[in-house]
């Protein structure tokens, strides 16, 4: 075969390749039998037309198009191997010229993966992280059990900021009852800010039997469009009126918060130790966040092509609503839920694309500089680690994943390994 690459700007050119007349033969004479068996043609029994009067009738350029569409793949797969290139994106093909008893030519408009200029990679400095856990930070963890415990006990008492009332409503425009602004027996803390901004205030001071009128504006942006900044009215009968009743600061307590505890000595230690855990962990991903964007910050990466990130979003797109579609949630269901649009999601994994895309090459480009190497132990390992995290046999896990995707995911992830574990914090 014939192939050659012609570079039209940075990252982009034509390749112009051939497909041999054997091949081509091969081709049209399987396209033929593909039609074959449903022509018609007077004189001769459905199925049983010969070739000669096929082409005669038709022409056999009627077959063109079926054999190119099997001939392209192989033939463009040859094409890249010869020329070596790595095409980074879908091409946009096209013919030169399909002339009997000659080999076909073809081209493939393509986008080259862009050359990349390593930096310093290795011993990098950033900013020490505080890992350091307070004895308040213990405290208000304790609290936030402690609230998390508390009851709510009637009182007789009016109503304050914290408390919760049992209330009835009926909210009114004018003289009319609009449309989901009632509820019987409601629960609403007041200072929870769950309502809108204005209506928990009014609450406050009431006592169970009491009857309030709550005036309010509903904001503009407010999703209902007949309400966006109407004044309205919600006529409010007060049933019961709780107060928030936390248990005391004692064993008692430690027990209830924490089966696995006798004291509250034994759950304070415990939580240091969590919120501890938390914080290293927390350090160590800002760490090896800030590590690869000095990485790539330091690579000199030439003329991105937009394909290779608008193929990441899509990506990452895609990989977020197969994960939605697994909770019973379709892209349409989400979309009303969340009030987005496609272009919105878009948009949302467009804003770090283009550092993701980045990234992968620079950690692409240490593999090659280093001659990252992987033996069958290191990928047998991966297939087990991803059978316990997904609960696949590992047969299946065999099934869906490739050794040649195993060895490429496992090079990135020692590249990446390079960079985070000789960083430095200063």
């Amino acid at each position: 075969m014939t192939a050659n690459f012609e570079k039209q700007s940075t990252n982009e050119g034509i390749l112009t390749f051939e497909v041999p007349v054997e091949e081509v033969k091969k081709a049209l004479d399987k396209a033929f039998k593909k039609v074959q068996k449903n022509l018609s043609v007077p004189g001769f029994r459905k199925g049983k037309v010969p070739r000669q009067i096929f082409n005669n009738v038709y022409g056999e350029e009627a077959l063109y198009d079926d054999a190119l569409n099997m001939v392209l793949p192989d033939a463009y797969t040859k094409a890249i191997e010869e020329t070596g290139l790595d095409v980074v994106t879908q091409p946009q093909f096209d013919v030169e010229s399909v002339e009997r008893n000659k080999p076909w030519v073809l081209t493939a408009k393509v986008t080259l993966k862009p050359e990349v200029k390593l930096g310093e990679y290795k011993g990098l400095q950033v900013e020490k992280q505080d890992r350091e856990v307070t004895d308040e930070d213990v405290q208000n963890e304790i609290e936030s059990k402690r609230q998390r415990l508390a009851e709510l006990v009637v009182k007789e008492e009016a109503a304050e900021l914290g408390d919760t009332v049992v209330i009835d409503y009926k909210g009114f425009k004018g003289e009319e009852q609009f449309e989901g602004g009632t509820a019987d027996n409601h629960s609403l803390e007041l200072g929870s800010n769950s309502f809108i901004p204005g209506f928990e205030e009014q609450l406050v001071g009431a006592s169970a039997g009491d009857e309030v009128d709550v005036n309010v504006t509903f904001p503009e942006d407010y999703h209902a469009e007949d309400l966006k900044g109407e004044a309205v009215v919600f006529r409010v009968t007060v049933h019961e009126v709780k107060a928030k009743e936390v248990p005391e600061l004692d064993d008692e307590f430690a027990k209830d918060a924490d089966d696995e505890v006798e004291t509250l000595a034994e759950l304070e230690n415990k939580i240091r130790v969590q919120l501890q855990d938390q914080k290293d962990k927390a350090a160590k991903e800002i760490i090896d966040d800030l590590a690869l964007r000095q990485a790539v910050e330091n690579a000199e990466i030439v003329d991105l092509p937009y394909e290779m990130v608008h193929e990441e979003i899509h990506r990452q797109m895609d990989h977020f609503l197969n994960n939605l579609r697994r909770q019973g949630i379709d892209e349409n269901m989400y979309y009303q839920i969340t009030g987005t649009t496609e272009a919105d999601l878009h948009d949302q994994f467009g804003e770090e694309a283009d550092l993701r895309t980045k990234t992968n090459l620079v950690l692409e480009a240490i593999v090659k500089a280093e001659d990252i190497q992987v033996d069958e132990h290191e990928i047998e390992n991966e297939v087990k680690e991803l059978s316990e995290q997904y609960g696949m046999d590992i047969e299946q896990v065999r099934n869906v994943v490739s050794n040649d995707m195993l060895t490429s995911d496992i090079k990135m992830k020692k590249a990446m390994s390079l960079i985070i574990d000789s960083v430095e914090e200063i």
